[in-house]
């Protein structure tokens, strides 16, 4: 007789193992230029100059928010996240939607504010809030959609990187939750579409889950490998009030995530006029943290004596962590 199938559960093979195998279960369309893995989809319209960017993202009570925490920056966050996912692709955001669940006693100014929260955060960007829904559930969550553009051909991806390429990292790292920033973030939205006009970045994402799991994305999805020097990581100020020593607050810094900063690589020729032209452009920092190897999704970390070491350090995801915040 035959044994009967078992299924994994999700805390045995984790996010990322999740969506490949449901990603494989989908179709596609001729219309769809890049589908799962980045961090949008790009579509294409007929006739049209520009590609579309397609991205969602939950934002859930008890996940990525307490209970406790101000109604503006619950909205703030969910509309930066999709607003931070449209940046990575070098996009210009347009429109954005929320389906939002909420328990029957939760206060309406409660709802109110968070809509405020988001809504000044699109209008700062030049994106409108345009529709949703609200269903009832057992704790507040806000799933919000996003749609952006992009001149045709133009998003710049995941899969862009080579050898040699120098990896940048905008602003600093870790500690967002500590003093609220992981709620009022900016997402870099003009930052990214001017290193997708100007052809500078080859490859792009957003720091979401840690720079550790976040770079590791990227090695994969552009087949490198890559080197990050440990002393060039810029750490915040939060993730230095974390911990008890610079060792530990440069770990906040690989393995925090939500400080929702742009991560990218630039071709080694265009380093110096890229670094000239950042400086004249933005006043935010952006660090130049290592180089691209040949060595497939190996990534090295460079202590400051020089010796090479397996970066070994992870950063977050569902399923294997209970929630964001348990971690920090």
């Amino acid at each position: 007789m035959e044994e009967p199938r078992t299924s994994p559960l999700l805390s045995q093979i984790g996010e990322r193992e999740a969506i490949r195998r449901l990603a494989a279960r989908l179709g596609t369309r001729a219309d769809v230029r890049i589908g799962i893995g980045d961090d949008c989809a790009v579509t294409e319209a007929a006739g049209s100059p520009f590609d579309w960017l397609l991205t969602s993202d939950p934002v859930i009570e008890g996940v990525h928010f307490l209970s406790d925490a101000p109604p503006g920056g619950i909205g703030h966050k969910a509309a930066g996240r999709v607003l931070s996912d449209i940046a990575a692709c070098g996009g210009e955001p347009l429109w954005l939607l929320f389906n939002v669940v909420a328990p029957p006693d939760c206060p309406v100014r409660i709802l109110e504010a968070a809509y405020d929260g988001a809504a000044r955060l699109c209008s700062r960007h030049g994106a409108a809030i345009v529709g949703g829904d609200l269903a009832r559930g057992e704790r507040l969550e806000w799933h919000a959609f996003g749609v952006g553009r992009v001149p045709r051909g133009r998003a710049v991806l995941r899969s862009g990187a080579r050898p040699g390429d120098t990896i940048y990292v905008t602003g600093r790292l870790g500690g967002s939750g500590f003093r609220g920033r992981h709620l009022d973030f900016e997402p870099r939205v003009r930052e990214g579409r001017w290193l997708g006009d100007g052809g500078w970045a080859t490859a792009m994402l957003d720091v979401s889950d840690g720079l550790a799991a976040d770079l590791r994305r990227l090695l994969e999805c552009s087949g490198v490998g890559a080197r990050i020097r440990l002393p060039d990581i810029p750490v915040s100020d939060d993730a230095r009030a974390l911990a008890g020593n610079e060792e530990d607050a440069r770990r906040h810094a690989l393995c925090d995530g939500e400080d929702f900063e742009l991560l990218f690589t630039v071709r080694p020729d265009r380093r110096a006029d890229f670094e000239r032209n950042w400086r004249a452009n933005f006043e935010l920092d952006c660090t130049a943290i290592g180089e691209m190897t040949e060595k497939k999704e190996r990534l090295l970390a460079i202590r400051a004596d020089g010796g090479a070491i397996p970066c070994e350090e992870t950063g977050y995801e569902h399923f294997r962590h209970r929630t964001a915040h348990d971690r920090r």
